[in-house]
């Protein structure tokens, strides 16, 4: 029985297609992947694999994070769905452990997921509309309120989360609670106004010892200008991290060209004008 039979409600899933594969195995191979990690696991199994543990494993698992987001840049699906399975891995390899340890399974871990995206969608499985992503995302915070106490807006956030993923984080929950520009102008506005600051506060320190409360002004001045161009940039549908990977990667290529061309010439770039170097880099795009 479903969980929505239990409750009384027709069955959200009766709407959702057999078959999550297109092969139509229906999951054949995710249950031979579980069977394979509990296999691995098995008293008379893989020792390195035995002796993991959740905080073992941690480290894994960031690595292969990382690497699915460098697949997901360079567009390759081969390698993409390599690290796809690399990731599933993990979630699997965690669950198998918890199940060795009697705390739950991986159909516990599915279960609670299924019943959230439920949840949390009813514009797809209930009566309510939401036509756009900011829609869905502004009914997705509403019915997180709703499951439990007001929480604050960084509420499970952990403290490892890079700057600028945390950023983003915490200004889509602001936005969904109602706190964000109307119109994308005030977005940009904003930018100018944070810049506008932190060029004042940079000329008032100039040529001065920056440390201490000098130090601190600027940065709190930087963070701004940077929280601001993310709200900007969530405003525009764009992923704040997602751009300044790319942007990052473009520079490096374009400024080893740079570097290469300079080289072959026999020039230093440290012996080159400020508008000499611009230049270069430029014809380097």
């Amino acid at each position: 029985m479903t969980s929505g039979e239990l409750h009384g409600t027709p069955d959200p899933l009766s709407h959702v297609p057999t078959g999550p594969v297109p092969s139509g195995e229906e999951g054949r191979r995710l249950l031979d992947l579980v069977r394979v990690v509990a296999r691995l696991r098995a008293p008379d199994g893989c020792p390195w694999d035995r002796a993991q543990t959740h905080r073992s494993l941690r480290r894994h698992l960031l690595d292969e994070t990382y690497e699915l987001l460098d697949a997901i840049e360079d567009g390759d699906p081969v390698r993409l769905r390599e690290e796809l399975g690399d990731l599933l891995l993990q979630a699997v390899f965690h669950a198998q452990m918890a199940a060795d340890e009697a705390d739950f399974d991986i159909d516990d871990v599915a279960e609670v997921t299924v019943e959230k995206l439920i949840r949390r969608h009813p514009h797809v499985f209930a009566d309510v509309e939401a036509d756009t992503p900011d829609q869905v995302y502004a009914n997705w915070e509403r019915i997180k309120t709703g499951e439990g106490e007001e929480r604050p807006v960084d509420a499970e956030m952990p403290g490892s989360l890079p700057s600028l993923l945390a950023a983003q984080k915490v200004q889509r929950r602001a936005a969904g609670r109602g706190f964000d520009w109307a119109e994308l102008a005030g977005t940009v506005d904003k930018v100018r106004e944070e810049l506008g600051e932190l060029e004042t506060a940079a000329a008032e320190h100039e040529g001065a010892d920056r440390e201490g409360a000098a130090k601190d002004a600027l940065e709190e001045e930087v963070g701004d200008v940077l929280f601001a161009v993310t709200a900007l940039a969530r405003k525009l549908g764009v992923d704040a991290e997602s751009a300044l990977r790319s942007t990052t990667r473009k520079f490096v290529r374009r400024f080893e060209a740079m570097e290469d061309r300079a080289r072959s010439q026999g020039v230093r770039l440290h012996d080159l004008s400020e508008e000499e170097l611009l230049r270069r880099f430029r014809a380097g795009r």
